[in-house]
């Protein structure tokens, strides 16, 4: 990777300086250790499609390790914005620490772009602009899938944080104009190596489908203990479980399994009028080349499509400020709301004033685990 990186990672500091100094600094906070890792790792697996420069300007990039705690990811954001004078931030790849990071962002005025979808409340992501789906754009393409298959009512097993208590409200909202009722609530804990308890009350109240909202390889535990307590009917995951990580520990238990996310894991199934397909063939032969056939995933695409926007935004400031002053920062933040629509690997993201979330109602699609594999549901 030619990009200059300092890479600091439980407590041990890795630098990587092939340039004498970076024009643009750009702080990355991500879940390299803990029971994240699966998210954060391959996002910093997606910087090694990233060229050295943009608009001839030479990157930077300071990644520090969250390790899945809240308080490291504000700890390493204060030490970005005051000791790095980082231009803009990245992360955390993970929804709660994205929250507790967003707060910094806002006091310091430095762009963060979240590789998460953070729930903030309106007029507390001035600073923020989320480069994951939300969850309402996710639940419309979901709702629409139950829809047409008859679901009437659903269980809800989900994680306790930010993420989870955002997927539950989101959900709920684009349901119940449905017809669709979520008939039973279960929580459990990130770090929870078993939810039997939790199972067997959605298995005995059998609604029509079951939402799991969990993330990476911690998403098969869940899915796993519903088969294995007998649950017959539809299984639906979240975005943040978009990786083969799911297949590779669920095994047999999550084939039928259906999972909504953006479409950039599935580049080569998409429609030719899909605004995606382009994008999202760039990234899969990209990242497949580097790492292996098959290793797409959704999480570095988030990296790569990032990318995509810095290269829409960073000319646009350039004509109003340097790097390293607040006038760049604050012309970054300003470019954000206002190059859009742009047609990226994981849909169409189209940032404005009054929506930070970016992702068009269209840009998701069903995926259905068919013999290990996605298979694009039509």
């Amino acid at each position: 990777m030619k990009t200059a990186l300092k890479l600091l990672a439980a407590g041990m500091v890795a630098s990587v300086a092939l340039s004498a100094r970076a024009d643009i600094t750009i702080g990355v906070v991500l879940s390299l250790t803990g029971p994240a890792s699966g998210l954060g790792i391959p996002v910093n697996n997606g910087f090694k499609l990233w060229p050295d420069a943009i608009a001839g300007e030479k990157l930077k990039l300071v990644v520090l390790d969250d390790a899945t705690d809240p308080s490291t990811g504000v700890k390493n954001t204060r030490r970005l914005v005051t000791e790095d004078k980082v231009d803009l931030i990245l992360g955390s790849s993970t929804t709660p620490i994205s929250v507790a990071m967003a707060d910094v962002a806002a006091e310091s005025g430095t762009l963060q772009i979240a590789i998460s979808p953070p729930p903030l409340p309106p007029g507390k992501d001035t600073w923020t602009f989320r480069m994951a789906h939300s969850a309402g754009v996710i639940a419309h393409k979901m709702v629409e899938h139950m829809k047409k298959h008859g679901v009437k009512t659903v269980g809800f097993l989900g994680y306790t944080d930010a993420y989870g208590e955002s997927w539950l409200k989101d959900f709920g909202a684009k349901a119940e104009p449905a017809g669709i009722k979520v008939a039973a609530v279960e929580r459990f804990q990130r770090t929870d190596t078993s939810v039997t308890g939790q199972a067997l009350k959605l298995v005995a109240a059998n609604p029509d489908a079951i939402l799991v909202v969990a993330s990476g390889s911690g998403a098969a535990m869940p899915h796993r203990a519903l088969i294995e307590r007998g649950y017959k009917g539809r299984i639906y995951q979240t975005h943040a479980a978009a990786s083969r990580d799911l297949m590779r520990v669920g095994g047999k238990d999550v084939e039928g399994g259906y999972v909504v996310s953006g479409p950039a894991t599935v580049a080569e199934q998409l429609p030719d009028g899909n605004p995606s397909k382009k994008a999202a063939l760039d990234y899969v032969q990209r990242y497949d080349k580097l790492f292996g056939a098959g290793m797409r995933n959704q999480f570095a695409a988030h990296t790569y499509d990032t990318l995509l926007v810095l290269q829409k935004i960073v000319p646009v400031a350039l004509q109003k400020g340097k790097p390293g002053t607040k006038e760049f920062r604050a012309a970054l933040r300003d470019a954000m709301e206002h190059f859009g629509p742009l047609a990226v690997s994981q849909g169409v993201l189209n940032y404005t004033a009054t929506d930070h979330w970016g992702f068009t109602d269209d840009s998701a699609v069903v995926l259905k685990v068919v013999n290990g594999d996605w298979q694009v549901e039509q």
